[in-house]
């Protein structure tokens, strides 16, 4: 994330923190100390973050956890930053692997709880880039532990693009692609309204008159323009996906050929082999996210909650999940000395691309430098996205 991104996104941190204050005293104290496991941990997480083997015998960090700790790992796997917040909202889970759409709303929210980094000892291998985002850290205390990192990719069918695309506005215009045939019918969009993100990126660059400077904060203006775009896009898109299963499909066999996703997507059609499938980060760059894994206020489960944590650092976890899912591990010396991840791993997951990402955040209204600057808050984007899907 560019430098100035990360200030402003440190502003509408603290904008939250303020609006969760009163909600604070929900917050279970911070822990001092790591007893006894409970036998038990609940997770909310992305597909593919948790993995014990069943999938595939070679990805499996959890096994070996349960052995050890004598903690259960149960897992929840939520397709969007929305459900997890509701589940996390419903409580009865421990941890959940936040994005940075949904970690600030946590934090506000008092659902979860401040995590004492003393208690997770590898806490220190983090990259120092990571350590304190503030999609984690408000008022100099963090409210998780860093897990994954990678970008929002552009997915397309290399039998139909040649030459990866070199912008997004395959997605966004109407357009004949290079097999010859139209885009319509063809393309997919995201299904949550963060994705009024990857619009307004667009738009930095192909309507820079519009003066967006950070995709999450936009003027009401700004924001506008934006919806206008989505509107026009949903004349061309095939479906809105929320289920990385369906959306994998949707490439083998109903003829999807370009579309935001994410790497997991990617590795997974790739060892599949029904469809010859490429990425690309264009020329605008990408939406992304770095995820956090973040312990409910009032988690049944703290001890061994904590022992994941400590669990979720070390580095042959760090590199399955990056192996698997196609993100970049938090931990870096996770990205040398494993047969899964491979010397070149983290480079091919996109290591490089951290300058041109701008990471998930929840837009609010109070944002900007320091003159101030009104925004459109998220509760707009929602109301925005669901017309924008409804066709309304």
């Amino acid at each position: 994330m560019r430098e100035k991104s990360l200030r402003l996104s440190i502003l509408a941190g603290a904008a939250i923190a303020v609006a969760g204050a009163a909600m604070a005293t929900a917050r279970a104290d911070m822990m001092t100390s790591v007893g006894k496991g409970e036998g038990e941990v609940a997770i909310v997480a992305w597909p593919g973050y948790v993995e014990r083997g069943e999938n595939d015998k070679a990805y499996d960090w959890v096994t070996g956890f349960e052995k050890e700790t004598g903690c259960k790992v149960t897992v929840k796997i939520a397709a969007t930053s929305d459900e997890m917040v509701s589940l996390m909202n419903g409580g009865g889970f421990d941890l959940v692997t936040a994005s940075g759409d949904a970690s600030l709303r946590l934090v506000a929210g008092g659902t979860v709880q401040e995590i004492n980094t003393a208690l997770v000892p590898n806490f220190g291998t983090i990259d120092p880039r990571l350590q304190n985002g503030p999609w984690h850290t408000v008022g100099g205390k963090h409210y998780g532990v860093p897990y994954q990192w990678g970008p929002n990719v552009l997915m397309y069918n290399a039998d139909v693009f040649p030459n990866a695309p070199q912008s997004w506005d395959v997605v966004f215009k109407q357009m004949k692609l290079p097999d010859g045939k139209s885009n319509k019918g063809r393309v997919q969009a995201y299904s949550g309204p963060i994705y009024i993100a990857d619009a307004a990126l667009y738009l930095m660059h192909a309507k820079p008159e519009l003066g967006i400077k950070n995709p999450y904060e936009l003027s009401k203006e700004q924001f506008d323009a934006t919806v206008d775009l989505l509107h026009a896009q949903r004349q061309i898109v095939q479906k809105y996906w929320g289920d990385s299963t369906a959306q994998m499909d949707d490439f083998v066999s109903e003829g999807v050929v370009a579309a935001p996703s994410w790497p997991y997507q990617v590795n997974q059609l790739r060892t599949g082999g029904k469809v010859k499938i490429g990425s690309t980060v264009p020329v605008e760059g990408a939406t992304g996210w770095a995820d956090t894994t973040m312990m409910h206020a009032q988690a049944p489960h703290p001890n061994c909650a904590y022992m994941w944590l400590k669990h979720s650092l070390d580095n042959d976890v760090q590199a399955g999940v990056a192996a698997y899912f196609g993100s970049v591990p938090v931990v870096p010396a996770a990205c040398t000395g494993n047969a899964l991840l491979g010397e070149t791993g983290c480079a091919s997951n996109g290591s490089a691309n951290l300058s041109r990402l701008h990471f998930w955040q929840t837009p609010v209204a109070d944002c900007g430098d320091e003159r101030g600057k009104v925004c459109v808050p998220y509760k707009d984007w929602v109301s925005a996205y669901q017309a924008i899907q409804s066709g309304t």
